[in-house]
């Protein structure tokens, strides 16, 4: 049994680091399902820019009937569910780069929490610059304390997940879901200067907060990481299936007394009731999270490797890079001194907006990968995590010097 599968790692006193992933040992799996949740990203991001005389959940409550069935396919699908997943990634993002490194405990440390360090600073920039709701900064914060988590043994990893997925289904009033809360002047600025003003008092609070919704799936991350069930998921069918199929059918079924709320199918309930249906949505959506991710994992087994599959796997390994790139359209459409589209977009168009978004960056990202060029912003971070080593080989980073590489 390895070390990290233990929860012990090496304390020699050398560390060595092999850098990230070459493109030749990566699972299509989990950069599939990166590069689909993208999808489900813009669709969850867009329309909270909406305005409208009345707000709830994100989706103004004035809208035709076919925005309606938007609305409720959205909050069914994509709301609460795609983030949750990220988290997942991310915690078996840290596994694999914690696999990979030998040495001191507190040289592995220092490692991550230089990535924690560019993520901050990347997601401070991200919100001032283009979009408040920016999730890096939450991901470098929980980085910078789940560092500790990698040395936890299996059974510890899975029972404070557990506690922090029993906390949010706690009831309350402070789902997303059920906010009737409009967009505000952090989120739609009306000159530059307002912008900064606001935004710098509002961004440290989801930067601190966040983390207790990504902890979760991050742990559970960190577990899967350690035995490798996306990469290999023939060993590992069973599980994937139970989870695939009762992670989909929760996240469906819990959803559906905030969708259809949200749909004008059901009159929105009293507050004792909005306090229960709010934490159901989201953690059904937690659950619905890793649902997906072993749905995709499994369904990537089956799937003949053309060139769809390799674009939008290609655009899950720059996930970053086009995760920021879909905020410079946000930034463009919806912000008041720009284009100020947040009163003519409806719930409809914001959702064909945000899909048009990502087949462009999945066109994009299949560009990249046939010319042999990697994410800039992958990049940046890997240069400051691993130093030399991240530049030392070409291949290291996952794209050969051939063009042809991953095809």
């Amino acid at each position: 049994m390895d070390a990290l599968r233990t929860g012990q790692l090496l304390t020699g006193p050398v560390t060595t680091s092999q850098g990230p992933t070459a493109v030749a040992e990566r699972a299509v799996g989990p950069d599939l399902a990166r590069g689909l949740m993208l999808l489900f990203i813009a669709l969850a991001n867009s329309h909270y820019f909406l305005r409208g005389p009345s707000v709830l959940g994100g989706f103004p409550q004035d809208g035709s009937g076919i925005d309606r069935v938007v609305t409720w396919v959205i909050a069914t699908f994509v709301d609460g569910r795609a983030f949750p997943m990220f988290g997942l990634l991310f915690g078996y993002g840290v596994a694999q780069l914690v696999r990979r490194q030998s040495g001191t405990a507190w040289a592995i440390r220092f490692l991550l929490w230089r990535r924690s360090l560019v993520l901050v600073v990347l997601g401070f920039l991200h919100a001032m610059l283009l979009y408040v709701g920016d999730i890096l900064g939450a991901y470098g914060v929980l980085l910078f304390i789940g560092v500790w988590a990698i040395r936890w043994k299996d059974r510890w990893l899975l029972a404070v997940a557990l506690v922090v997925l029993a906390l949010t289904a706690l009831p309350g009033d402070s789902s997303l879901s059920i906010s009737a809360d409009p967009p505000d002047r952090s989120m739609l600025p009306p000159d530059f200067g307002t912008q900064l003003a606001e935004r710098i008092v509002v961004h440290p609070f989801i930067a601190l907060l966040g983390p207790i919704g990504f902890a979760a799936p991050f742990l559970i991350g960190l577990w899967a990481g350690r035995r490798r069930i996306l990469e290999r998921p023939a060993e590992h069918l069973r599980l994937l299936r139970i989870t695939a199929v009762a992670g989909v059918a929760f996240a469906v079924v819990g959803a559906q007394p905030v969708a259809l709320m949200l749909a004008r199918t059901i009159a929105k309930p009293t507050g004792d009731t909005l306090s229960l249906i709010g934490p159901l949505h989201d953690v059904s959506g937690m659950l619905g999270g890793l649902g997906y991710a072993a749905l995709i994992v499994l369904a990537a087994r089956r799937l003949r490797r053309g060139r769809v599959v390799a674009a939008v796997a290609a655009t899950g390994q720059r996930s970053l890079t086009f995760y920021l790139a879909q905020s410079v359209v946000w930034a463009v459409v919806f912000t008041p001194y720009l284009l100020d589209l947040s009163d003519e977009l409806t719930i409809t168009t914001t959702a064909l907006l945000a899909t048009a978004t990502w087949l462009t960056t999945v066109w994009v990202a299949d560009r990249m990968r046939r010319a042999g060029h990697r994410g800039p912003f992958e990049v940046l971070v890997r240069r400051i995590t691993y130093g030399s080593a991240a530049t030392a080989d070409r291949r290291s980073d996952g794209v050969s010097a051939r063009p042809e590489a991953g095809r």
